[in-house]
């Protein structure tokens, strides 16, 4: 099958009231496909669930330990963070230590989802910096590598050497040539590539030993560094953090805009794929859990898996209405 299949739904009362459709895989250690939804050959842009591939060249080029970085800094390398003082704090003081500062930075300023960050900013009548944004940390891993192979300044370019690292690692990882990029909401490039090919970046992440060299400790170093801090990988009440610490330590949940998610589970060797067709999150998300729950990562009793797997949908009084719910057969 090719065609896109129902992964989520919207219950109203006993009536289906929207439809979520969608692509996903799930891979093994050898990068084989295991089970799949929809057509794993469809390309996608793996947006932000691709951060893992993007931070190995930090940690490979010794960049990483010649900045002395620790599992807290690689966590945010791989962060779509929330913007709270958690991360704006941690990526201020990994700037200072470089040397540099927010003007240094690439991504553009981005009003922080976290709720006390955005009221602290406006009662001080601030406007958000680029530390704000929620790729803020994945861009200070740019900056490190930049600074420790002597680029120049404006990494997000495609022809820089960083851009350049980050290429070759996504083709090796997938195992196939990408057939372009697009310009991410950070402004860096971001890779196409098949969903089957990105599962199996992340099915490599999961068996780092079945990697050669410094990549092999590189993936580990990652994969560990995010399961251990998963308040900055995203952040309260963000859908990684939650499932994260449900799953603890068999999983490692990374979402990407336009309704991607990604999931390596080290203990199984397996990993997980997934983009919705009309880039709903509500959508990936309850998606994702459900797999975790049908590989048994997750119990569906537990009340993380089913704050996405069964959502209540209500009223403004209160009122049960209904339900998101991950589709049958997922």
């Amino acid at each position: 099958m090719t065609e896109p299949v129902v992964l989520a739904e919207l219950w109203r009362g006993e009536t289906v009231e929207s439809r979520h459709f969608g692509h996903a895989v799930i891979v093994d250690e050898a990068g084989q496909i295991i089970e799949a939804w929809g057509d794993p050959g469809k390309v996608i842009y793996p947006r932000s669930a691709a951060k893992m591939l993007q931070a190995l060249p930090v940690i490979e080029s010794g960049a990483a330990d010649a900045a002395g970085l620790t599992p807290e800094h690689l966590a945010l390398c791989c962060a779509s963070h929330s913007g709270g003082a958690i991360h704006t704090d941690r990526v201020s003081r990994w700037l200072t230590d470089l040397g540099l500062a927010e003007p240094d930075l690439r991504c553009g300023p981005q009003t922080p989802s976290d709720r006390s960050a955005r009221h602290g900013l406006r009662a001080i009548q601030a406007q958000p910096s680029q530390v704000h944004n929620n790729c803020s940390g994945k861009h200070s891993g740019f900056l490190t590598l930049t600074r420790h192979i002597g680029a120049g300044p404006e990494y997000i370019d495609p022809d820089h050497p960083v851009q350049r690292s980050v290429r070759e690692v996504f083709v090796e990882m997938t195992e196939e040539e990408s057939p372009g990029f697009g310009i991410d909401g950070c402004s860096a490039p971001n890779f196409t590539t098949t969903l089957s090919g990105f599962a199996r970046a992340l099915a490599y992440l999961a068996a780092p030993d079945r990697l050669k060299g410094t990549r092999r400790k590189a993936a580990k170093r990652l994969i560990e560094a995010m399961i251990a801090h998963p308040d900055l990988v995203a952040g309260e009440g963000r859908a990684c953090t939650v499932l994260m610490r449900a799953a603890a330590p068999h999983a490692m949940l990374k979402t990407g805009a336009e309704g991607v998610y990604a999931a390596v589970l080290p203990t199984q060797r397996k990993a997980i794929a997934l983009k919705i067709e009309d880039g709903a999150t509500r959508a990936s998300e309850a998606a994702i859990a459900a797999m975790l729950v049908r590989l048994g990562v997750l119990e569906s009793a537990d009340p993380a898996a089913r704050a996405y797997t069964a959502a209540q949908i209500r009223s403004r009084r209160g009122l049960l209405a209904g339900y998101l719910r991950a589709a049958e057969g997922i």
